[in-house]
């Protein structure tokens, strides 16, 4: 069985106030000239076998560390981590390369201290080469390697063979898309066969549908556990806003977490969706014609104002999204006390299933410049389909077909007949 246990764990290193003061602790350590800063607090968490934990967090939130301590490269100052099963980590780039060997002994040494024998490695080796693709590079020095090279040979050594833990830092987003599209197949591969996976990333799209479960740290704390969706737009408005006292949670009515942010300057007064009738609906078919009605109230004088709005699916990615920016309609010089209504017309032409509809109020383009109000999970609908083609995924792009049947026998020509 593959688990991680965290508990209580800290990392605090020490700060001298000038260069001097180290020496004169190390000549006389019956003082202390030190102060302890901690990049790490009383961090808990537990990855039961088989899950999938994400770690997001801003630059300098501690989630390196974090990893570098569940690994063993760095010593905790406090609290314990306890790791059952064969672990495989892939960190820092290139990490346990020498720049001067080539890709093939790197290899050999890479995989020797994931604790792989040099017999294991000879027989993995042909898997490892084909997974890299890197051709020739195999045998030239590492130090002619691009980024996404070393990328794609050290993931291809951490993952030569399933390890019971799977441990990924940032270093994918090194790669290019082709090459992360298949590296995040063989994650879930080694997730269905029942590898523990532990895994920091700011790509939303790979948290939600990789892992059962986010955690978010905040100034080396840990700031919210739980749904990588409910945590993952609790950070996008963190990012937003940079002091928390703009951010508030609400519990919906089918259990989920609502994030609300925004400094208030206008907000969101009412939302409903209306069919071709005006008639408020929750459930629609794929294909009608629908409005999206919002309806702002402007609590203080606005240069300008941008309204935008994102539909996306049960698991939290983006489906379409459009704001009033980037068609040219925006609002400017709006005063308090006044409201404005806006209503989206659209086909409805999504796959069957449970959809949301996520708000944003700004200045510009994008919330984080100035963020009157976001809003997740405004409005939820569901989409059924009964009156067209059963279609798999989430768009109806109504697929026209044309069949053009010809027989691959040929006309054999009559006999010559000789006189």
């Amino acid at each position: 069985m593959s688990s991680i246990l965290v508990s209580g764990l800290g990392k605090a290193y020490r700060q001298y106030p000038t260069r001097w003061a180290r020496l004169a602790e190390w000549l006389t350590p019956w003082t202390t000239r030190h102060q302890l800063r901690w990049v790490l607090q009383d961090v808990n968490f537990q990855v039961n076998p088989g899950e999938a934990l994400g770690i997001i967090g801003v630059n300098g939130a501690g989630k390196s560390t974090l990893l570098k301590m569940i690994t063993g490269t760095t010593q905790p100052t406090a609290g314990s981590i306890r790791l059952q099963g064969r672990v495989a980590a892939l960190l820092e780039l290139g990490m346990g390369f020498h720049p001067e060997f080539t890709g093939r002994q790197n290899v050999f040494m890479a995989g020797q201290l994931l604790g792989r024998s040099m017999e294991e490695l000879h027989g993995l080796m042909p898997g490892i080469e084909a997974f890299a693709e890197i051709g020739e590079y195999m045998d030239q020095p590492v130090r002619t390697y691009s980024s996404g090279m070393q990328m794609r040979l050290a993931f291809s050594v951490a993952t030569a063979s399933r390890p019971d833990i799977l441990i990924v830092d940032e270093a994918l987003s090194v790669g290019d898309a082709y090459f992360q599209h298949k590296s995040f197949d063989r994650i879930r591969e080694f997730r269905k066969a029942g590898t523990t996976l532990l895994i920091v990333s700011h790509d939303r799209q790979a948290i939600q549908t990789i892992c059962d479960r986010a955690l978010l740290l905040d100034k080396g704390r840990v700031a919210l556990e739980g749904a990588p969706e409910e945590v993952m737009d609790f950070f996008s408005a963190m990012i937003a806003e940079r002091e928390q006292d703009t951010i508030r949670q609400e519990r919906l009515a089918d259990n989920r977490i609502r994030t609300i942010s925004g400094t208030g300057e206008a907000s969101i007064a009412d939302v409903v969706l209306l069919d071709d009738k005006g008639r408020p609906v929750e459930v629609l078919e794929t294909g009608t014609p629908v409005t999206l009605k919002v309806t702002v109230d402007i609590n203080t004088d606005l240069e300008r104002l941008v309204l935008g709005f994102m539909i996306k699916d049960r698991m939290g990615q983006p489906i379409y999204g459009i704001n009033t920016h980037r068609i040219n309609r925006p609002l400017e010089d709006l005063k308090a006390g006044e409201q404005v209504t806006y209503s989206y017309r659209f086909d409805a032409n999504l796959g069957k299933g449970n959809y949301s509809v996520a708000l944003s109020l700004s200045r510009l383009d994008s919330h984080l410049d100035k963020n009157y109000e976001w809003r997740d999970f405004a409005l939820i609908f569901h989409v059924i389909n009964t009156r067209k083609p059963d279609f798999v995924g989430c768009a109806s792009l109504d697929a026209r077909l044309e069949i053009d049947h010809q027989s691959n026998s040929k006309k054999e020509a009559p006999d010559a007949v000789s006189h």
